[in-house]
């Protein structure tokens, strides 16, 4: 197989929430590939954007936060003003809360399914307005999770939204794919990241985990970089709606 299928000199990819752990990782996978990166963030991502830029391609910063759909607009409009095209979107940024379903607040309901959620479709909106204006192909990439399959335990809206995901990477490739839009989506799983610092530091909870995963450890963000390459690419060119599984295993036990 030839790796020019992977190859993605000369793109450009919008990636929400990469200044840290999984959304950095998919950063450094693109740009390794020869991406150009748009990191969407509440804070500066300057660790993300040093590591990136040392890879030898551009990395444009836009500060903006996704609990509100208010600044999707100018977040097109800014990279493509920068680059001239957007070819790859990862929607990455996500939040959550852990507490009880008797105790849930709605404003805790709230703020997660507005970042998790809403903001991907309207995102992936005006991504797939543009890719079509200009008749070109576009890769969405969705970041779902294990609980987009799973109940979970005490975060009611996290698994509402990441199952949301699941169906939402369906539907808009059903609705897209003819436009030459691919949607798919990562579902990773239980990896060592700031969400999952509360679980890691139970000593009871992380070893229930580890005992469950075939690999035998918690991944990496580094891990999600070839399964987010390979659905940006033209690799994947004729994968559409589905969800890829980054698990070590643990939805085969």
């Amino acid at each position: 197989m030839s790796n020019t299928l992977f190859d993605l000199s000369g793109k450009v990819a919008i990636i929400t929430g990469c200044n840290t752990g999984l959304g950095q990782g998919m950063a450094l996978g693109l740009a390794r590939a020869g991406c150009h990166i748009v990191g969407v963030n509440r804070r500066s991502p300057d660790d993300t954007r040093q590591r990136v830029e040392a890879l030898g391609v551009e990395f444009l910063s836009i500060q903006e936060e996704l609990g509100s759909i208010a600044p999707i607009p100018s977040i097109i409009e800014k990279a493509e003003q920068h680059f001239g095209q957007t070819d790859i979107l990862i929607n990455n940024a996500g939040t959550i809360r852990r507490e009880s379903a008797l105790e849930f607040t709605e404003k805790d309901w709230d703020e997660v399914l507005d970042v998790n959620l809403k903001s991907i479709f309207f995102l992936s909106q005006a991504f797939a307005r543009a890719c079509i204006a200009k008749k070109q192909r576009g890769k969405i990439i969705n970041i779902a999770s294990m609980l987009s399959f799973q109940g979970g335990i005490r975060v009611p809206s996290y698994t509402a939204s990441k199952s949301g995901v699941l169906g939402l990477t369906r539907l808009l490739a059903n609705e897209w794919a003819s436009e030459g839009i691919n949607v798919n989506a990562i579902a990773p799983g239980y990896m060592a990241t700031n969400n999952t610092e509360a679980l890691r530091k139970d000593p009871q909870r992380s070893q229930e985990i580890l005992a469950r995963i075939p690999a035998g450890q918690w991944g990496t963000p580094d891990d999600l970089a070839g399964a987010a390459v390979f659905l940006a690419s033209d690799a994947s060119n004729y994968v559409q709606g589905h969800t890829l599984a980054v698990d070590g295993g643990w939805l085969a036990r």
